[in-house]
């Protein structure tokens, strides 16, 4: 992922540029990102016991394993 502009908020979608998103950076750790943060589209998402996925119609996919146990 070298040379990636990471130019929006993965919560929100908001450009990082703009506000606080101290909140956004706490819910990232327990959740998977909604938008992408390249351009911002919606991403499609599927949330399993084990980890998510997310994927973006432009940029392809993400992954995560769930950090935290109930």
């Amino acid at each position: 992922m070298d040379d990636v502009q990471l130019t929006y908020c993965g919560r929100c979608g908001e450009p990082w540029a703009e506000g606080s998103h101290d909140a956004c950076l706490k819910a990232l750790n327990l959740e998977p990102p909604r938008y992408c943060a390249q351009c911002r589209r919606r991403m499609v998402v599927q949330v399993v016991p084990t980890g998510w996925t997310a994927s973006c119609s432009r940029h392809g996919e993400l992954s995560g394993t769930t950090s935290h146990r109930v």
